[in-house]
């Protein structure tokens, strides 16, 4: 099939080993190709290579399907009978695929062959699968499934949140561009109406944290941990850094960049002539201007996103291309979506699909190209050949979309034609990135804190929480007669709940993306080809060498984190003369 884009269609590679024809309705539908990969002699080294294709290639299927399960569900998270087809998965599927699982990881660890297999990348995805041997427990397939389904929950009650404003009934990301107005009274109504929707399920929000962090806890002293924490940090295989250097990033980050907010925070107050400023006074803009719009609907900040990316590399622009050509993208907020934004990798057909909640803001346009940097990961991972080398830890794939949100700027003028527009857009994103490493090194600790302690009441939690806050907050914002609300900030970040201890990984690739874009002003060409080299590694080399191939170090010591800040406040003082 082609397009009028003059591009053929990536398809579905053939499926020797399942066969075409596969459906899954049960379990049923795909056990005796476990069998036959549990039971198969494996006589050579060839044998288990191919043993290990065979083996991909339904575990690749098996994530498709549960992709687009996933993704259904939440583009519509109202809809009960999506939300049974997802369940049914999690339920009825995954249990069974984790034991074998592990019976395909110690039939390959224990292969006399294994040691023949030299190729580049073997040596990584072995030792993953001697982690994932460590940490097996069959007591643990009933409560990880009991977590999943606990977890999905969470985008069930924040995906109904609505308020309504000037009488019409608006989801929370709508409403938060009036966070933008130059009227300091929509600002602050539109503000109160969040957190007072917010505030509403807070109650029901702690309960199923509560929840989520005893069923946490209990797999991890399942599985011989003293903690969720250090289960977490060998279930996601950080062989390279340890919760000390998470520790010494928080104490950088205290030392080097909050108080670059305080001097943002700050000049904020002075230049809107506010005393104090409020909560809502954080997004408007300081020159009284109309907040800036990149773009009406979602067709034309995908348009312009395209356009974008052909001017770093043509191939980049195709990419998104062929993901509109194929129907992989759900950009608009609607009512009933979930919250939040992601690129899913769907492992057969290599060409991912990104959802997200767009209305209108500049934020939206940061999360296009966020998200479509991810997207052109998965499409320079979708030929190697085993999943394994398809999937890199996080740590590197923010590294490819933290990379293109810097990498993309120089070319925002296509949906800023007035030069001081795209001055603005340039300094706010700059700007957000002074902001995101403090947000980052809060949410990391708090999570420490949280599964340290696993016992703690909601009050030691309310506690815990503002005392980490401050610690990284600015000290200019007056939140008098709203504490109520500052206790559960955290409750907007759907990491916590969805996915834990996945969050320090943006602080990491936001220092590399810096690196990246850093080389990039140096040298485009050079800056790009690394960039591209990194990411077509996949998880074939540990992420020191991927870091490396993108010509960035992994160190997130106080001189590096210092030196890569100072860069960036030059950057805004030369955007703000």
């Amino acid at each position: 099939m082609t397009t009028n884009d003059s591009f053929s269609l990536p398809s579905r590679p053939p499926r020797p080993f399942i066969g075409e024809a596969i459906e899954l309705t049960s379990w049923d539908d795909v056990r005796p190709l476990y069998d036959d990969l549990r039971d198969r002699s494996i006589k050579d080294a060839d044998e288990l290579r191919q043993w290990l294709l065979d083996r991909s290639e339904l575990e690749s299927y098996l994530s498709e399907n549960f992709a687009w399960r996933y993704i259904r569900m939440t583009c519509d998270t109202a809809n009960e009978d999506l939300v049974n087809q997802l369940n049914f998965f999690i339920a009825e599927i995954q249990p069974p695929m984790t034991v074998y699982g592990n019976d395909l990881d110690l039939k390959a660890v224990r292969s006399p062959y294994l040691s023949q297999l030299t190729e580049e990348g073997y040596d990584v995805m072995v030792r993953g699968m001697k982690k994932a041997i460590e940490l097996f427990r069959e007591d643990n397939i009933p409560l990880q499934t009991e977590l999943q389904t606990e977890e999905r929950k969470y985008g069930a009650i924040v995906g109904a949140m609505t308020v309504v404003m000037n009488g019409r009934e608006m989801t929370l990301p709508e409403a938060s561009d009036l966070l933008q107005s130059t009227d300091r009274t929509v600002r602050e109504e539109a503000w109160r109406k969040i957190w007072e929707r917010r505030y509403k399920d807070h109650g029901v929000l702690d309960e199923l944290f509560d929840r989520l962090r005893t069923l946490r806890h209990q797999i991890a002293t399942n599985a011989g941990f003293a903690n969720f924490r250090d289960y977490s940090f060998a279930a996601l295989g950080r062989f390279d850094y340890t919760p000390e250097d998470c520790f010494d990033f928080h104490k950088s980050v205290a030392e080097t960049v909050v108080p670059l907010l305080n001097e943002l925070a700050e000049e904020r107050k002075r230049k809107l002539k506010v005393e104090p400023l409020r909560p809502w006074d954080a997004k408007v803009d300081l020159a009284g201007r109309l907040p800036l719009k990149p773009f009406a609907t979602g067709s034309e900040l995908l348009e312009k996103t395209i356009i974008c990316f052909d001017r770093l590399d043509k191939e980049l622009g195709d990419d998104l291309r062929i993901m509109r050509a194929m129907g992989h993208l759900d950009l608009e907020s609607r009512k009933g979506k979930a919250p939040g934004g992601y690129n899913y990798p769907l492992e057969e057909v290599g060409v991912p699909f990104i959802f997200m909640n767009a209305t209108s803001s500049l934020r939206d346009l940061v999360t296009m190209v966020h998200e479509g940097g991810h997207a052109v990961h998965s499409f320079l991972t979708r030929d190697l050949p085993l999943k394994a080398f398809r999937n890199p830890p996080m740590e590197v794939a923010e590294l490819a979309s933290m990379s293109m949100e810097l990498l993309s700027m120089d070319h925002w003028d296509v949906f800023f034609e007035d030069p001081h527009e795209l001055r603005r857009a340039k300094l706010q994103h700059l700007e957000s990135i002074i902001e995101t490493l403090p947000w980052v090194a809060t949410i990391d600790k708090f999570q420490h804190w949280v599964y340290e302690h696993p016992t703690h009441t909601d009050d030691d939690r309310r506690e815990n929480w503002l005392r980490i806050y401050d610690q990284f907050a600015d000290s200019i914002t007056n939140w008098d007669g709203f504490a109520f609300y500052k206790e559960y900030i955290w409750q907007r970040q759907l990491h916590l709940y969805e996915v834990p201890f996945y969050y320090i990984e943006y602080g990491i690739a936001q220092l590399g993306a810096i690196g990246v874009w850093r080389n990039y002003r140096r040298d485009p060409k050079a800056g790009l080809d690394g960039y591209k080299k990194a990411l077509s590694l996949g998880y074939k080399a540990p992420i020191r060498e991927i870091y490396a191939a993108a010509n960035v170090p992994f160190d997130f010591s106080l001189g590096h984190i210092k030196e890569l800040m100072n860069f960036v406040w030059e950057e805004i003082k030369k955007l703000n003369h």
